[in-house]
């Protein structure tokens, strides 16, 4: 089982570990990792793993979870190095920029996300996270597009006042005995998941999510809503991008 660096530390974008194992020379998993892989809405990270013994430099070009391992696709650098190996120590560094992005556009869309969940009662069944740009979809019958220049000034608001965000690692029934919902996803939590990663906006929210996240609402700067969609009966979607 992969060891998740950045369930408690989002900001950790440098860290040492060793390779695990190496299938058909390009997909590595190590025994612990800061990278994401692609989930949840969220992309993944992409960055370099350097090997320690001669400084060969492999590109991460995309991180996937597959059972209990994360795996990194790479590609080297330099077409004469050797492939990585079980046993290789490297130090993985994450295109920080990138990472940090997606950072500020998923607490957003949380902050987001439960305004429109309050103030419209709507049930969010989906994500995409992006650089430029991200998603939430949700169900809701009553579509009213004036109400969602309200629900941006209330999310810039709980964004400016800075409300803290913290992180905890629980056992699933701890999780569900504290909290009246897992999650405002209308698919819920999947039961497979018995340690469940709790993340609360101070005063705003909490709900279990996987992903990276600021430390402070404040980072986000703002978020401007670009575009809604009605997608069908019940079916909405709305893109908002950051205001940096």
């Amino acid at each position: 089982m992969t060891e998740v660096l950045y369930y408690l530390d989002c900001y950790l974008n440098e860290f040492e570990a060793a390779v695990e194992k190496v299938s058909d020379g390009k997909y590595v998993v190590l025994d612990r990792t800061a990278f994401y892989p692609e989930s949840g809405g969220q992309p993944y990270d992409t960055g370099k793993l350097v090997r320690e013994e001669d400084g060969a430099v492999f590109e991460v070009v995309y991180v996937g979870k597959f059972g209990d391992d994360i795996s990194h696709e790479v590609a080297a650098a330099d077409e004469t190095a050797q492939v990585l190996k079980a046993g290789d120590k490297v130090k993985g560094i994450i295109d920080w920029e990138r990472r940090y992005r997606h950072m500020r556009m998923h607490t957003a869309t949380h902050v987001v996300a439960n305004v429109i969940e309050r103030e419209a009662g709507a049930q969010i069944t989906g994500n995409q996270l992006g650089l430029d740009k991200s998603r939430v979809d949700f169900s809701l019958e009553a579509f009213d597009r004036d109400k969602f220049a309200e629900y941006e000034k209330m999310a810039n608001d709980v964004i400016a006042a800075k409300h803290p965000v913290n992180f905890y690692l629980v056992s699933r029934e701890e999780a569900e005995e504290k909290l009246s919902r897992l999650t405002t996803l209308a698919k819920g939590f999947s039961e497979d998941i018995k340690e469940i990663r709790l993340v609360e906006i101070e005063g705003i929210t909490i709900e279990a999510c996987g992903g990276t996240h600021l430390k402070n609402t404040g980072e986000i700067k703002g978020i401007k809503i670009i575009k809604l969609q009605n997608k069908g009966k019940s079916n909405r979607r709305m893109y908002f991008t950051l205001v940096d």
